[in-house]
């Protein structure tokens, strides 16, 4: 499916849009605490918003929200970072795009968005009932994306993808910066190169390659033994660089290191020098690294790994180590993290039974989809790719 086009603000609007007006933004008598008395504040007291915490209503404001002008309090912009570049298996993120929370939540249906927003953001911030309303239309756009910026309380900050890439960049404790997510007109599509793991059906069945020459491509290499910087020049340039230890039931021909050492020196050839273009990178362990491996791994990419687990009736069924700058990798609100006893055991029994080959499309899956924030898609639906 061709990408869908960036709106066009000066043409006649295709999608539901809700125009709220001061008077839908009722005083309430102060009657509650908190959040609640957010618009009562702002217009009853004459308080800047700045000053509120948009999230839950709190003075105690550390820093302005990222992408709306109001405050965030300490314990709301820690929830906010860690629910970032969340998505589900739909494609949508999986928090609200305001205060992060989760639960039923609305969501942008402009093809090139994935934010979503709960009810009780959108019947504070931009008048009562209003989520009622948008719940009942056909085609919502949501408060970024539409032609005006402001909605009853909500206003979207000028330059927000530089608000965003600031406010990740000083309150979060990620090792590496975080790129600026670009809009949909700047958006190319991606190009990769995979090493020792061909991720071409996982990355088909999240949309980020098509069936044409122009719907972005992937280079697989296994052997990269006699692979050079000129190889990778002439290759690329690359936006993704991919490459993990052997997946159960895969020969392993090389000690576990070795994969890591060849990851490293084509990273280096691959990373774009004095360009400020996006460029991430993953390298994936199928728990094949020992103690003293997965510590020279952190020193060689510079930060800890994440343990991403798949967890099913309370049974660990399969997990993977992985290091990367994608954003939300590190994220606290992935799954129960197994101890270090159970995947160790979890190797053991691999190596002892045999598995048949697995994919790493139900670990990984998720992990590429902030990349839909840099990268052309030419798919909304996402497929399974298994």
């Amino acid at each position: 499916m061709a990408a869908t086009p960036a709106l066009d603000l000066e043409a006649e609007p295709s999608m539901d849009v809700i125009l709220v007006g001061s008077s839908e933004l009722s005083s309430p008598v102060p009657a509650a605490t908190g959040r609640e008395l957010i618009a009562y504040e702002v217009k009853v007291n004459q308080r800047n918003i700045e000053e509120i915490c948009l999230c839950c209503g709190s003075f105690q404001v550390h820093t302005q929200h990222p992408l709306f002008e109001g405050g965030i309090c300490a314990p709301c912009k820690d929830k906010f970072l860690d629910a970032l570049f969340l998505y589900d298996d739909d494609g949508y993120q999986s928090y609200c795009s305001i205060c992060s929370s989760g639960g039923t939540l609305l969501i942008c249906e402009n093809p090139d968005c994935t934010r979503c927003y709960c009810f009780e953001c959108v019947d504070i911030l931009v008048g009562p009932g209003t989520s009622g309303k948008v719940h009942a239309m056909s085609n919502w756009v949501c408060f970024l994306c539409l032609p005006f910026s402001r909605s009853g309380l909500l206003q979207r900050r000028k330059k927000w993808r530089s608000h965003l890439k600031a406010f990740y960049d000083q309150e979060s404790k990620s090792p590496v910066e975080m790129f600026e997510t670009l809009p949909v007109w700047r958006r190319q599509p991606v190009r990769v190169l995979a090493l020792f793991g061909d991720i071409k059906k996982e990355l088909m069945s999240l949309g980020f390659l098509g069936s044409g020459s122009d719907q972005g491509r992937l280079k697989h290499l296994d052997d990269v033994t006699d692979v050079v910087r000129k190889d990778v020049e002439e290759w690329g340039p690359f936006d993704l660089l991919y490459g993990a230890t052997p997946a159960p039931g895969h020969a392993c021909d090389h000690p576990p290191a070795w994969y890591l050492f060849q990851f490293h020196r084509l990273l280096q050839y691959a990373r774009p020098s004095g360009s400020p273009r996006p460029f991430f990178w993953m390298f994936v362990d199928h728990l094949m690294l020992n103690k003293e491996d997965q510590d020279l791994v952190c020193r060689f990419l510079e930060m800890e790994q994440a343990t991403i687990p798949d967890v099913r009736g309370g049974v660990l069924q399969s997990a993977v180590r992985v290091w990367s700058n994608i954003p939300a990798i590190r994220s606290s609100r992935h799954s129960a993290l197994p101890s270090e006893e159970e995947l160790s055991g979890l190797a053991q029994n691999r190596q002892s039974s045999k598995l048949p080959a697995q994919r790493p499309t139900k670990l990984l899956k998720n992990c590429f989809l902030p990349l839909r924030e840099y990268f052309k898609y030419f798919s909304t639906e996402l497929t399974s790719s298994s």
